[in-house]
């Protein structure tokens, strides 16, 4: 069986604001770096050995801060992982912050197999950064991404967000044009969420922090993605772009298409789909280091039909090429578009959907509306099944 990879560092030197992702702060001097590294790799070899994984297409190392690790775990993690991934990954991504790389951490990084870096860089103007605790300077924010280029060339990823508090357009486009200067090979422009029970939330609802209005957020992320594609990258998700013949993350197309993944760490899920039932597994682990350094087992969650359908559903109309029909039709036995036909139809009239089952560039803004449409219809002809998380690591 084909399978990617997701390897959870649950490790921060500080949580921004805005993170409603599981992890834990600690320094690099972390004692416990090394038998989480070695829970990793015990279960790494229990699921490829379980279920029969014959062949890794990508890996992804996220977090958290997976540079907080600095060269030395990292280079324990990623040459046990050698030892137990079968055969070779095409693509291989390590996420970074600029405080903790260093041209070891890189040169480890490139020894190891690692193909692209993904850096989050979210804004250069610092009054933006500091008021979610995002609290590097920009001199150490240019040196991180100096040493990324000078290391992989273009091969690295960054990550912008829209709609930050004392952001406004000027700010945004001076950011974009700002990251356009290291010519990254791909970019991911994200609007700010507020996620429930983060500080961000606390501190807007007691009106400590100031988020822009909702039409302004929107209008600011509009215009970090016109500036993008006027640059000539392309957007070919919901929030990511890559030049003309630039490299889009096959990793997350591969969530997209909801293809299967293992996820190992605290908090991390794998999905395991069997295309001839159309149903699932879903194994998540706890959020809790202790706990996983310590054995415990992931909660075993069953997927079915119109469950996974409506993951299907979700996750592929993200993609700007939609879900993958061929593989839609061998899970639910007919294309996509007769379950959802009216919702198609209705999207197609008012020019947010292709002929083919995608959303338009102006359909993919109103995304969750599209989304509550085609759920409904698949609700009110098949049945009402939970929802329930579709993210590797939550």
């Amino acid at each position: 069986m084909q399978c990617s990879l997701y390897v959870h560092i649950p490790f921060c030197s500080v949580k921004c604001d805005y993170c409603g992702f599981y992890s834990a702060p600690v320094d690099s001097e972390y004692s416990r770096f090394g038998e989480y590294i070695a829970a990793l790799l015990r279960n790494a070899e229990r699921f490829f050995r379980e279920f029969g994984v014959d062949r890794v297409p990508t890996v992804y190392i996220g977090g958290g801060t997976p540079s907080l690790l600095g060269a030395s775990w990292m280079k324990r993690l990623l040459s046990g992982l050698t030892e137990v991934i079968p055969g070779t990954p095409f693509e291989f991504t390590v996420e970074a912050n600029p405080e903790s790389t260093d041209e070891a951490f890189l040169q480890t990084c490139l020894d190891w197999g690692v193909t692209r870096i993904s850096l989050g860089v979210q804004s250069f103007y610092a009054p933006s950064r500091e008021v979610v605790h995002r609290k590097v300077s920009n001199s150490v924010l240019k040196k991180g991404l100096a040493l990324i280029q000078e290391a992989f060339g273009n091969r690295f990823s960054a990550d912008l967000i829209a709609g930050l508090p004392l952001q406004n357009e000027s700010i945004l486009l001076n950011d974009i044009e700002q990251l356009l200067s290291y010519s990254p090979e791909h970019i991911s422009l994200y609007a700010l969420t507020v996620d429930p029970g983060t500080p961000l939330e606390t501190y807007t609802k007691q009106h400590k922090t100031f988020l822009p209005e909702s039409e302004e957020a929107d209008a600011l992320w509009i215009a970090g993605r016109d500036a993008l594609e006027k640059a000539g990258y392309a957007q070919y998700e919901v929030s990511n772009f890559v030049p003309k013949h630039g490299k889009p993350s096959f990793h997350n197309i591969r969530y997209w298409r909801m293809e299967n993944w293992l996820g190992l760490g605290s908090a991390a899920s794998s999905t395991i789909i069997d295309d001839a039932t159309g149903t699932g597994r879903r194994l998540t682990f706890p959020p809790d280091v202790t706990a996983y350094i310590n054995g415990v087992q992931p909660a075993l969650e069953a997927l079915d039909k119109i469950t996974l359908m409506k993951e299907t559903v979700l996750m592929g109309f993200r993609y700007i090429h939609g879900p993958d029909e061929i593989l839609f039709n061998k899970r639910f036995g007919r294309g996509i578009g007769s379950y959802i036909p009216d919702t198609l139809a209705g999207w197609r009239e008012k020019g947010l959907a292709e002929e083919k089952p995608a959303l338009t560039k102006t359909g993919l803004l109103l995304l969750n509306s599209f989304l509550a449409e085609a759920f409904a219809e698949l609700e009110a002809t098949y049945g009402n099944a939970v929802y329930t998380s579709h993210s590797p690591a939550r």
